[in-house]
């Protein structure tokens, strides 16, 4: 099967928090991280197990490992060099902390790591560090990044946009051009974990930052892949132009086979795995929907009743039931749920009204 062509059977991507241990303290932080490695994380042999699961049941989806952060499990390489070995395409997203030197980079590369995602949460330190929770982490992740690039990895933005960074993106697209990453993937902040409303931009807000990453796609100025994170709206933006989800010509080959062909939701395209082997729709969708110890993966992604429901555009309520970009967009699961209650309700922070409701 090729990968995402059929979400209902299986994910294009899937995401591994292969540990809660991390030494930031970030505001933000939807795992709410810990110092100390949870002794119920899954194992070396079941993380094993796990990726020879996704390889048999799922063809060739990216994994992500993510945390906490990753470097903090002795077994990371490992896990790598089995994922690659076995056909993966293995993803990683460190945390900018003393543990992310150009020694491990080196070792990530060895090991086979694909691609390295970094987060930078501000065109400065200043913004970064503040939002971060420890200084120096702006210029240890730029160095990284720089670092990886040099050693022929690709490389990756993730930058979460809210009330105190948003008119930075534009600083922040010039960054990200300028470190020649492969994709910058835009997170809209959602109210899980550590985040809370405070931290919220309004609906208004929220469709600036849509329409100002629609015309960095539509310049063809910058050399750069965009995509968003529970910031499904920024499709039917793209699709209000009459934009296809393409990017500088410049910047469609490396990494293309990282990008998936359709937009992905909670769910639907996207499987979340937590550390002790929890399975949630995405780490910003804490619904557990079972645990890989008990109940197979790809047994949970494809029957389980609420996974089925995120997948099912007409189940969405509100507007978002009405709304004729339901398939394309679909809102942000997530932040509905965040904000309501129910992962299925209207996405309270999209300001786009359908026509039939006009």
């Amino acid at each position: 099967m090729n990968p995402g062509t059929d979400y209902h059977h299986a994910p294009y991507i899937v995401i591994w928090e292969v540990t809660r241990a991390c030494d930031l303290a970030c505001v933000h932080c939807r795992a709410e991280a810990q110092s100390l490695r949870d002794p119920d994380e899954l194992t070396a042999s079941e993380g094993l197990a796990l990726l020879d699961h996704i390889k048999a049941e799922f063809g060739d989806p990216i994994v992500v490992f993510t945390g906490g952060d990753p470097l903090k499990r002795a077994d990371l390489n490992e896990l790598i060099r089995h994922g690659t070995a076995i056909g993966l395409r293995i993803a990683l997203t460190p945390s900018a902390t003393p543990l992310l030197t150009a020694a491990a980079i080196d070792e990530l590369r060895a090991a086979g790591l694909v691609r390295m995602a970094v987060s930078i949460d501000g065109a400065d330190a200043l913004t970064h560090d503040r939002f971060r929770g420890v200084p120096g982490t702006f210029s240890r992740s730029i160095a990284a990044l720089k670092h990886a690039r040099a050693v022929g990895m690709e490389t990756q933005i993730n930058s979460s946009i809210w009330r105190g960074n948003q008119q930075q993106l534009s600083a922040l697209a010039d960054l990200a051009v300028s470190l020649g990453v492969s994709l910058w993937s835009v997170f809209l902040l959602v109210p899980t974990g550590r985040a809370d409303t405070n931290l919220l931009m309004s609906a208004d807000e929220h469709e600036a930052v849509y329409q100002a990453l629609v015309d960095l796609v539509a310049s063809e100025q910058r050399p750069l892949a965009i995509k968003t994170t529970a910031g499904q709206p920024f499709y039917r933006a793209l699709a209000q132009r009459g934009l296809r989800r393409t990017t500088h010509p410049s910047a469609r080959g490396e990494g293309a086979g990282m990008r998936s062909p359709q937009p992905v939701n909670d769910g639907n395209g996207f499987v979340f795995i937590s550390h002790t082997g929890q399975v949630c729709p995405s780490g910003f969708l804490p619904l557990v929907c079972g645990n890989v110890r008990q109940t197979p993966l790809a047994t949970i992604y494809r029957d389980n009743p609420q996974f089925r429901a995120l997948r099912d555009p007409d189940r969405l309520g509100g507007k978002c039931g009405q709304c004729e970009f339901r398939r394309l967009c679909g809102g942000s699961r997530s932040r509905s749920y965040g904000l309501t209650g129910d992962p299925l309700a209207a996405d309270p922070t999209c300001a786009y009204i359908p026509a039939r409701l006009r």
